[in-house]
């Protein structure tokens, strides 16, 4: 009877994809299922504040903002994120989520409104729209290159 090395061994079907290097034998698969899930964990949040700092350098030269509405509307933005994130994170359907999160933003936007003048409100009005239909913005600009 011939002698059966460890190079027979591990290339007649139970080495490669079999039960040896890369199969049951060895807990590689579970390291890597293992590593997947480290990968897969929830990306970082970026934090509130950092939200709404950018939306209101956007706001605030865009609106002609003074001091006193910069930190009101930072304020409500800061609320209306950290309600929004709760919201998404509420156990209730899709469908109640959306309606919920459109009545915040709505909400939201009654609420900066009352701080701006009349001008603001025309210029609010127009960025609310132009967020809501980023392509129409988009024809323009390319229309004024032609």
């Amino acid at each position: 009877m011939p002698k059966i090395t460890h190079a027979q061994f591990n290339n007649n079907g139970y080495g490669n994809n079999g039960y040896g290097n890369n199969g049951y034998g060895n807990n590689r698969r579970m390291n890597t299922s293992m590593d997947q899930n480290r990968g897969q964990e929830k990306p970082k949040e970026i934090p509130v504040e950092v939200t709404v700092g950018k939306v209101m350098e956007r706001l605030k030269p865009e609106l002609s903002l003074d001091e006193l509405q910069v930190i009101a509307i930072s304020n409500i933005l800061t609320e209306s994120i950290r309600s929004q994130g709760m919201l998404i994170k509420a156990e209730v359907s899709h469908e109640d989520k959306v309606n919920n999160i459109k009545a915040l933003s709505e909400t939201t936007d009654k609420k900066i409104m009352e701080l701006l003048n009349k001008e603001q409100k025309e210029k609010f009005i127009l960025l609310n729209e132009e967020a809501k239909n980023p392509k129409k913005k988009e024809k323009k600009k390319s229309k004024e290159q032609s």
